[in-house]
């Protein structure tokens, strides 16, 4: 889920559900309401009135995420970038779209994507039902077509049973984006050892891990200036100081167009940040080490660079906490909550 240009027609037709039959009639209202789990501690998420998440919609959705004809050629899908094992992320610092590509910027966790109120790096698209369109139009991603794919697809028998049975219509461009949608946001973090902990198991965490949640909120380090709530991270744009010249991507910039913009990033969460790398938006650090080192460093003098950026100094002792911390981060069950 990296970045691309939507279509304007494309936004309209999913937009509209195409002026065909009223999603909502038929076998929809017979179909079970999915049972979403969430953490302690996670607020309610707000699911879209023409979207409910139900069994048949997050399973359709499931099989589209892993259905690798939606790219051109054949062999891509949205699992290859996002996957499971690394909290729905790569391990590429750019992923390797259709015909061996490799696209503009890291693949980002999929955790708790159902909270952000925008998505991808710089926020340009504004909800998880347009989100579909841009990995599956770039050239560099799937290389695909939307009507193309519900063609292909929509006549075989299990895509044509659960788009029925989850939207009362065949399988069309509508029906993909909103299947996809209510899959991604099943894909729920909350618990890790460090959710146990803040929910009153003090046993949960060591010592050392203890250690470097203090430093974590301390103010020398500031950390939760921009990692912070049940997500651990705000969701502002941010310059932190990892290049001199945004030329080849300039962040924010090229959704807003302001030149203050310039190099400004979606804070990421810190969940599961063990699992994630590589770091930042084109994976340019490799390891936790480094990235806490940039940070240390209070980043490159770039003119746009946060004020939030400032020096600090840890001890190896201290540093090795510091990650500790945040290797406690990580899940102890899988993101992914439908059979």
């Amino acid at each position: 889920m990296r970045v691309a240009l939507i279509p304007l027609a494309f936004c309209a037709i999913l937009l509209s559900g195409c002026g065909r039959e009223d999603p909502m009639n038929g076998t929809l209202r017979g179909n079970t309401p999915f049972a979403l789990e969430l953490p302690v501690g996670a607020p309610m998420m707000s699911i879209p009135e023409e979207n409910p998440l139900t069994e048949a919609s997050v399973a359709l959705g499931k099989k589209l995420f892993f259905e690798e004809r939606l790219s051109v050629p054949v062999g891509t899908s949205c699992a290859s970038c996002h996957l499971t094992d690394h909290a729905f992320s790569d391990t590429l610092a750019q992923s390797i779209g259709s015909n061996g590509m490799t696209g503009m910027r890291n693949s980002p966790t999929l955790a708790n994507v159902g909270y952000h109120p925008a998505l991808f790096h710089d926020g340009g698209v504004p909800n998880l039902e347009l989100q579909v369109l841009a990995p599956l139009h770039d050239p560099k991603e799937m290389n695909s077509d939307i009507n193309a794919v519900a063609l292909l697809l929509r006549d075989e028998m299990a895509y044509d049973l659960l788009s029925k049975q989850a939207y009362g219509r065949r399988l069309d461009p509508w029906v993909i984006s909103r299947a996809l949608a209510s899959y991604e946001r099943t894909l729920v973090s909350g618990w890790s050892r460090y959710d146990r902990y803040v929910n009153g198991d003090g046993s949960a965490l060591s010592a050392q891990e203890v250690q470097g949640w203090q430093l974590f909120n301390s103010a020398a380090l500031n950390c939760v200036a921009c990692h912070n709530g049940f997500d651990l991270s705000d969701r502002t744009y941010q310059n932190i100081g990892t290049a001199l010249d945004y030329g080849m991507d300039p962040g924010r910039e090229r959704i807003t167009l302001l030149p203050a913009d310039q190099g400004k990033f979606k804070v990421p969460t810190l969940r599961n940040i063990a699992l994630t790398g590589p770091y930042m938006h084109d994976g340019s650090m490799q390891t936790l080490e480094q990235v806490v080192e940039h940070f240390a460093s209070g980043g490159l003098p770039h003119p746009n660079r946060s004020a939030l950026m400032q020096p600090f100094t840890l001890s190896t002792e201290e540093k090795a906490a510091l990650i500790a911390f945040l290797n406690s981060l990580t899940d102890d069950r899988s993101l992914d909550q439908v059979n």
